[in-house]
């Protein structure tokens, strides 16, 4: 996803990467993107827990508003070449889609992974509901 946007930089576009507290990006490493944290709301017992499914239904759940406020505010205070173009977002963040739905910009999901990588996670959900993970026990 960076690496898009270090393209569409380079290509006259900014840059702004609204990013959950979860997992930041490093500002440093892209010094012309506008990195703006919202509150994810995610407790440190279900970090730790490390079910990712349920991190991720949090994260959508938790920043919808949040998300959808910031990307409103930077709307108001549009100046002429620095208008919302779009909304790019990942197969993680679905619920971006809402909200650039709500705001009347145009949104793009950006999938990279591959057939095997869908396999593989439909198989993990399947095991998941069958109980076999998380394991159970001392290791």
């Amino acid at each position: 996803m960076l690496q898009l946007g270090t393209i569409l930089h380079s290509r006259g576009f900014s840059i702004s990467i609204i990013h959950t507290q979860f997992n930041a990006p490093c500002p440093r490493n892209h010094p012309d993107f506008n990195f703006i944290a919202v509150p994810d709301g995610l407790p440190d017992h279900l970090i730790s827990s490390g079910n990712i499914p349920a991190i991720l239904l949090a994260v959508n759940a938790n920043c919808h508003t949040p998300l959808k406020d910031r990307v409103a505010q930077m709307m108001q205070s549009e100046k002429p070449n620095g208008k919302v173009s779009c909304i790019i977002y990942d197969e993680y963040m679905y619920r971006a889609e809402s909200v650039a739905y709500s705001l009347r910009i145009p949104s793009i999901m950006l999938r990279t992974n591959t057939v095997s990588t869908f396999l593989a996670r439909d198989f993990v959900l399947r095991l998941i509901d069958e109980g076999q993970i998380p394991l159970q026990g001392n290791f």
